[in-house]
């Protein structure tokens, strides 16, 4: 009869053994899924935020960073490595270029020339290191690597890159010349005025020109022409010890391109030194009388100008923008 009670209480309750048994079963279930449930949810959450955080670092990779650090000191160091290796070659290119000139004009022969400057600045360096030639020169060499070093913290700063950094390229490239060929043909106007033998008179157009293409023969074979003959120089395995056939076509090449430019330069200093009434064929005489130790002059001031001081200039910026960054 107990039976008969209980079954009666679960009838009217509207459930069954069964039924009770089932629900137990479910109520075990949401108990064992109750625990896993906020992990599934946090997890979730937390996979959302990943997300979003992805996405933002996604959207943040579009916004370019430049290096500013210590920009300021920067450019204050590449005037002043431009400077040091200005000063440092200009005045043995103010003695050559001095010579060639006055040599050209028939003021004075080319050694003449040279003991007179160099007397100047080793006995009087003070009047030899403030006179308008020597600072023309440091204008030139100066300018030039400033040039460079400038474009070389302007690439560092947009590209976020260290500041002892250096490009090669197309844009150095160009911008450099620009600098060196305009500088380069300013002071030898201004040369040609000083010491020649004629009044200061204004320059021909076509000196202009002829002095443009020889500094642009110059850059050619100094930034163009060392990659093409390297593999051509006959270089035993013995000599390549010593010294690498890009190294050896670095400093032949502008040298060697003096022997074509040189003509054009003395031809220009020709027009202005003898303004009218001389032939073509004067001059050319003129020319190559010239030649051959003008050459040799160019080719002695090539070395300290496209050699020594780009690597005096570059060794300093490296050194001290290092300490900058």
């Amino acid at each position: 009869m107990g039976a008969a009670v209980g079954d009666q209480a679960a009838l009217s309750s509207g459930s069954s053994p069964k039924d009770s048994g089932m629900e137990d079963t479910k109520a075990q279930h949401k108990v064992q899924r109750a625990p896993t449930a906020a992990p599934a949810m946090v997890e979730t959450k937390e996979a959302g935020t990943i997300g979003r955080v992805g996405l933002k670092k996604k959207d943040g990779e579009g916004k370019q960073e430049w290096n500013t650090k210590n920009l300021g000191s920067r450019l204050t160091t590449d005037g002043m490595c431009a400077l040091a290796a200005g000063g440092l070659v200009a005045p043995l290119i103010t003695v050559i270029d001095k010579a060639i000139i006055e040599n050209a004009s028939g003021k004075r022969p080319m050694a003449e020339s040279f003991r007179a400057s160099l007397s100047t600045l080793l006995l009087r360096p003070h009047k030899f290191l403030v006179s308008r030639p020597f600072r023309l020169i440091l204008m030139l060499y100066g300018g030039t690597y400033l040039t460079a070093n400038t474009l070389d913290t302007f690439k560092s700063s947009i590209h976020n890159r260290p500041a002892s950094s250096t490009t090669t390229g197309t844009s150095k490239f160009a911008a450099t010349s620009a600098a060196n060929i305009s500088l380069c043909v300013y002071k030898d106007s201004q040369f040609a005025q000083m010491f020649g033998t004629v009044s200061p008179r204004p320059i021909p157009p076509v000196s202009y020109a002829l002095f443009a293409a020889r500094d642009s023969l110059t850059v050619f074979a100094s930034f163009n022409l060392p990659s093409v003959i390297a593999p051509q120089l006959p270089m035993g395995e013995a000599a390549e010890k010593y010294v690498s056939r890009a190294s050896a076509a670095q400093f032949l090449a502008p040298a060697a391109i003096q022997l074509i430019s040189t003509p054009m330069h003395l031809l220009g200093l020709d027009l202005y030194n003898r303004n009218g009434g001389t032939t073509f064929a004067e001059r050319m005489a003129k020319v190559r009388v010239d030649w051959l130790k003008s050459s040799v002059a160019r080719m002695c001031r090539i070395v300290p100008a496209f050699g020594v001081g780009g690597v005096v200039n570059n060794g300093l910026r490296r050194r001290f923008m290092e300490k900058l960054e």
